[in-house]
């Protein structure tokens, strides 16, 4: 899935959540759930995540809702085989791009 999100240091829950086009809630279990999430808290509590969280995310919702894990079997996933994991993910994550940009180029002809 390919995330659309301006470029800055931090991100709001509801910036993220509509990214994902999943509800907020979602983004909160699932920081809960994973260790690889910690976005900063203001003295409000509202979250504010990094980039870097933001790719944990895209990684975590590619293996939840696009291969179908389990939130168990994502954990172990990435404990054990994080780095091809991440290889694979990011190829992926081009050749989406790449699709993205020829249906763009499709359509202006």
């Amino acid at each position: 899935m390919h995330v659309e999100l301006p470029e800055k240091r931090y991100y709001g829950i509801g910036e993220v959540a509509k990214a994902f086009g999943v509800n907020t809630s979602l983004i909160r279990f699932w920081e809960k759930e994973f260790d690889a999430i910690k976005p900063k808290k203001n003295a409000k509590g509202n979250r504010k995540f990094t980039p870097q969280d933001i790719k944990n995310l895209q990684l975590i919702y590619h293996l939840v809702k696009e291969r179908g894990f389990t939130l168990e079997g994502a954990k172990i996933h990435l404990k054990e085989e994080k780095q091809k994991t991440l290889s694979n993910f990011e190829v992926i994550e081009k050749l989406q791009k790449i699709r993205a940009e020829l249906l763009k180029v499709k359509e202006q002809l």
